[in-house]
């Protein structure tokens, strides 16, 4: 038995308690978690803006470490640390082979649907983006699992599991920010906050960071953004007054709401580029008309998983924070246990904070 965060029903409090873990099946691992963080995406799986069957444990932003291996396992051995990876590719469909894009893989979460332990009555429970991380111990399939390399702490090293590969990629995989560019990141949480991490890593001379919030301006600038901007309906033309009346180069949206994709739309020079991070709403409604789409030449584009394969770019990553090029720990403004989790919810609705990381 393990202690976990359960969400009975959509839309209904956690529940702290003990589930049933089974032991790994063929091809599975059990990790026991050092930590995990608190996603947006943990939040609209808990309230159904994303589909989750359940009973389930919420959490896929974690690092721990192997405690046991199921048969048929080679690349794993008890006692490697290792990050989970929410949306592990099959590496055998049309999108992993013959277009080389894993992250839009089709069976990337189908262990979604499928049970994985029993809560303490022997009801069946399912892993939130099949990963099941707000929890001491989880059971996942090996692909789903990659080795940490050395030289991370481990507790940080579950933000490498989300905010820096969707943050991180949204710039050089879907922006592709060159050196000399501006940008302005929508929504100052902890994905923005990796985005502008990797922004100004990869040479933007001017970082607008925009958010609802006045108390993430230290963290945005400590992140290296160049200016602060509150957002409002005039935050489009404060960005074009601030760029001699051009916009920058390239918006990234981080909240996932229609305002503020129109917004960094609207903020972007003609022929730019706005990348949509955030996961918005199916009544979420973003309109353009005819003419603004020729006139602008702008590229708008969605970006899952910063169009990332994590098996490629996590050592990439970990030599960056190994060298101190990134800062895993400058994301994170609250160390919290289990039971501070709907807190941490809360948080994030109320525009508060950056990430939240549950201590194990």
């Amino acid at each position: 038995m393990v202690r976990a965060a359960v969400l009975p029903a959509v839309d209904s409090p956690l529940v702290l308690t003990e589930i049933d873990l089974p032991a790994p099946g063929p091809g599975q691992v059990r990790v026991r978690l050092a930590a995990a963080g608190v996603c947006h995406s943990d939040l609209s799986l808990s309230n159904g803006t994303l589909r989750q069957p359940v009973p389930a444990v919420l959490g896929h932003e974690g690092a721990g470490t192997v405690v046991a291996v199921g048969e048929g396992v080679e690349r794993l051995r008890e006692g490697d640390r290792v990050v989970l990876n929410w949306a592990p590719a099959c590496g055998s469909c049309h999108f992993c082979t013959r277009l080389g894009e894993p992250w839009l893989c089709p069976h990337a979460n189908e262990g979604t649907a499928v049970p994985y332990a029993r809560d303490a009555e022997g009801g069946d429970l399912y892993p939130g983006l099949s990963t099941a991380a707000f929890a001491e111990e989880t059971v996942v399939p090996e692909r789903a699992v990659l080795p940490l390399p050395d030289g991370v702490p481990l507790q940080d090293a579950a933000l490498l599991g989300c905010a820096l590969l969707t943050g991180y990629g949204a710039v050089h995989h879907s922006v592709r920010l060159r050196a000399g560019e501006s940008v302005a990141v929508f929504g100052v949480g902890g994905v923005g906050l990796a985005v502008i991490q990797s922004a100004r890593l990869a040479g933007a001379e001017r970082l607008f960071a925009v958010d609802v919030s006045p108390e993430k301006e230290e963290l945005a600038l400590a992140a290296g953004a160049t200016d602060y901007l509150l957002s409002s309906e005039r935050t489009p033309k404060e960005i074009r007054q601030l760029t001699d009346g051009l916009g920058v180069d390239a918006a990234v949206e981080c909240a996932g709401r229609a305002a503020t994709i129109r917004a960094a739309w609207g903020s972007t020079r003609r022929g730019g580029r706005t990348t949509v991070v955030g996961i918005g709403g199916k009544e979420e409604r973003v309109e353009f008309s005819a003419l603004e789409i020729f006139h602008f030449a702008r590229t708008l584009t969605g970006c899952v998983y910063g169009d990332c394969v994590p098996e490629r770019d996590l050592p990439l990553l970990a030599e960056h924070v190994r060298e101190g090029r990134l800062d895993l720990g400058a994301l994170v403004t609250d160390r919290i246990t289990l039971d501070g989790i709907p807190d941490a919810f809360e948080a994030m609705l109320a525009g508060r904070g950056g990430r939240a990381l549950v201590v194990l």
